[in-house]
């Protein structure tokens, strides 16, 4: 029987310290929350959090690229199963909506923390969002849009009605996936009645 390797105390730590800011940014706000709050809330005192982030922004760019990569790579997968410009944009609006919905505290700070929270790390958190939404850029590239179509307005348009369902959805109603889905759609027969002679 294989023995699961360890993974070393240091790194553990380091875990544990990004999913507690996550949950304390998530639930207080990023201005709310003192590294001795999150020490406390680690079990751990509140000098020893400095060897793992030296402040409290740096750990806010570190929960920020948890969350970042925790989105892509489920955008990455629901679109790897799509061939079709449109579907695979409809698969990625599904994931991006679910992944905010989720418990994820991470997902939460990625969309209510903004970079102008954290001016020492702003640059970082604008770069992490900026990479993110390529992956809808390239999507969006790939359709087959009229030619007076704003590319731009439309990723836009999509990723902040996806966002803000953190505010307006209600668990019981139609599911996350089919209204992403309803979004895309709206935004196509928009855009193909826009185009029609």
């Amino acid at each position: 029987m294989a023995v699961p390797a360890r993974i070393p105390r240091q790194d553990s730590r380091r875990h544990l310290l990004l999913d507690v800011a996550a949950a304390l940014f998530a639930a207080r706000g990023y201005a709310a929350t003192s590294m001795r709050d999150i020490a406390k809330a680690a079990g751990m005192l509140p000098g020893s959090i400095y060897c793992h982030f030296p402040t409290k922004a740096v750990l806010l760019r570190a929960v920020y690229e948890e969350g970042v990569r925790r989105i892509g790579d489920g955008v990455a997968r629901a679109v790897a199963a799509e061939a079709e410009p449109w579907a695979r944009l409809r698969a990625a609006a599904s994931a991006h909506m679910a992944a905010v919905l989720d418990d994820s505290s991470y997902a939460r700070v990625v969309i209510r923390v903004l970079p102008a929270d954290a001016p020492e790390v702003a640059p970082d958190l604008t770069a992490l969002r900026d990479g993110y939404e390529d992956t809808f850029r390239r999507l969006i590239d790939a359709l087959a849009l009229p030619a007076a179509a704003d590319a731009g307005a439309f990723r836009r348009l999509l990723l902040g009605a996806l966002n803000w369902s953190q505010t307006w959805y209600r668990p019981g109603g139609d599911a996350p996936a089919a209204i992403a889905g309803r979004f895309v759609d709206l935004l196509r027969a928009d855009l193909a009645a826009g185009a029609a002679p």
